[in-house]
């Protein structure tokens, strides 16, 4: 009798398997299953693949350029330097990769140093670019990713429908708008080609000097951080895309930049586990597929040791105390938290629990590493098979799901979400609500803020509220600001990301926005007219300031 599809695809052969080049994949770990009907054990995801396609399954580099195989003359010299080929589609051939990371920065962006390319502008662009990557790739598609956290941390902006920064959802507190945020952001990132999004932040934010993850994160209260995560997860999760923890055991309660340097976490085991560890505990019982590892040196469990690097943490406690069964993916490997050689850091951070290694410093030293490691016996076979076989088990749980058409990025339902979230974000923190302030208004704002001056004068304009070179004065503030940023003879000051610079605000009336997108500025528009409530509180604390003035 001819078995089900479902069965057909679980018994494919051997030579199959290995002929997908590492393509395949589902969640948990590979084990040596028996088929229910025949008694016999099931043949695994990595059975008959090479030692080069197992170490392939394991890395995602990024590449240069904004095609799979047509690249300008500088990104065929930057493909040389990092992987000594012209493209990416012969980066991933060569190296049997599992899959790349998109990559792209600008000047207000945390992660900037580890992103030293562009190679993604547009949704277009970015479709015909992972088209490419997929045609490229034998057998079942490669994994995508992005950091598409929303605001700071956004790869593409350009003609997608944005939603406020992490810490927006938490002002806002609604779980089911999260969900339903980011079940649209995940079907955006389907529709260009993405599959994993290394979103969202599970981080406890512990204070204003975490400047690196900011307003990445939901909030301060680990319960509210983690009903958001769960829900962010559940959204794209259910878009086909999967979502990714970061950063693990949490980056929330420190003030040392992991991309310069290697925090320390200072907090005991129960405070580790009650301010930091609780959203990853919730949003892993929310099924989330991965995981991501933070080089965070966490003195309650491996003192001296990065997590990231660490089988106490990684194996101990996320996969033994959490229960987590999912793709462990390690946090960027160029990062400067880190410093030994690539070849001897891809061996360590396996070894220690990471399946996935993410953007090896040098990718043919991580490579050959790997490999000798394997031939050596210091890196176990077992060891990369599992991992291995837990990555081509995400594959082909990835690889039915629906791509949208690229049209329906930045749609009118899809900005009307982005919309709503904006909305609910807003905050007064100082004055009377509804707000009043009397017109005409004069618009100014910190070094870098214009475009938002403009967007917020465009959109009080038909609400009727006249702006000019004169008026009551509103101050926009935004990422990295401090109190040298302020305007003092502002009667509103607004605030964009954080809102701890707000804190050292005279001004009569202060708003945080929790966003710098052009539904943000309309949100607060609708605000500073009277038009609209602001329901938002803030999430966070802020030395003299309430919650809530409203």
């Amino acid at each position: 009798m001819t078995p089900p599809p479902l069965t057909r695809r679980v018994l494919l052969t051997s030579s199959l398997l290995a002929a997908a080049g590492g393509a395949l994949a589902g969640c948990d770990t590979p084990g040596a299953d028996a088929n229910p009907r025949t008694g016999r054990e099931e043949p695994q995801l990595t059975d008959g693949l090479t030692d080069e396609q197992l170490v392939g399954a394991v890395l995602m580099p990024y590449a240069y350029g904004n095609d799979a195989t047509t690249v300008s003359p500088g990104s065929v010299a930057g493909n040389q330097r990092i992987g000594g080929v012209n493209t990416p589609a012969e980066l991933l051939a060569k190296y049997h990769l599992t899959g790349l990371i998109l990559v792209s920065a600008t000047a207000d962006d945390p992660t900037k140093d580890t992103n030293p390319t562009t190679n993604v502008q547009s949704p277009a662009q970015a479709r015909a670019l992972t088209d490419g990557l997929r045609k490229a790739t034998k057998g079942l598609p490669p994994l995508i990713g992005i950091d598409q956290e929303y605001g700071a941390v956004t790869r593409i902006r350009e003609g997608m429908a944005l939603l406020p920064t992490g810490m927006a959802f938490g002002a806002a507190d609604d779980p089911a708008l999260t969900e339903e945020a980011w079940r649209m952001a995940g079907a955006e990132l389907a529709a260009v080609g993405v599959n994993v999004d290394f979103a969202p932040c599970a981080d406890v934010l512990g204070g204003a000097g975490n400047t690196v993850i900011g307003s990445r994160s939901y909030g301060s209260d680990p319960g509210l951080v983690g009903r958001h995560v769960a829900a962010a997860v559940k959204g794209l999760q259910k878009q086909g895309v999967a979502a990714c923890l970061k950063h693990f055991p949490g980056h929330g309660h420190t003030d040392v930049d992991s991309h310069q340097g290697l925090p320390v976490l200072e907090q005991d085991r129960a405070k580790l586990d009650a301010q930091d560890i609780a959203p990853f505990r919730e949003a892993i019982a929310a099924g989330t597929w991965m995981v991501m590892s933070g080089h965070l040196d966490t003195r309650a469990i491996d003192p001296g040791v990065p997590a990231s690097l660490s089988r106490k943490v990684l194996v101990d406690v996320l996969r033994g105390e959490l229960g987590f069964k999912g793709v462990v993916v390690s946090d960027a490997l160029n990062m400067k938290a880190l410093s030994l050689p690539s070849g001897e850091l891809a061996v360590k951070a396996l070894v220690a629990g990471n399946d996935l290694l993410l953007m090896p410093e040098d990718l043919p030293a991580a490579y050959q590493g790997l490999l000798g490691a394997l031939k050596s016996g210091a890196l176990p076979r077992a060891r990369l098979v599992e991992a291995a076989g837990r990555v081509l088990a995400l594959r082909k749980r990835l690889a039915g799901s629906e791509r949208p058409a690229v049209e329906t990025v930045n749609s009118q339902e899809h900005a009307a979400v982005a919309a709503k979230a904006a909305a609910a974000a807003v905050t007064v923190l100082r004055g009377a609500c509804p707000v009043r302030v009397p017109g005409p208004l004069r618009i100014t704002c910190s070094p870098g803020n214009e475009q938002r001056v403009a967007w917020l004068t465009e959109e009080l304009r038909p609400l009727g509220v006249q702006v000019g070179p004169s008026g009551t004065r509103v101050h926009i503030t935004g990422y990295g600001d401090t109190a040298e940023d302020l305007a003092p003879d502002a009667t509103v000051t607004i605030g964009l990301d954080t809102p701890y610079v707000l804190g050292a605000a005279k001004s009569p009336t202060l708003i945080a926005a929790f966003g710098g997108t052009r539904a943000s500025m309309r949100a607060v528009a609708g605000v500073l007219a009277g038009k609209a409530p602001a329901r938002g509180k803030c999430p966070v604390p802020v030395q003299g300031l309430p919650a809530t003035s409203c």
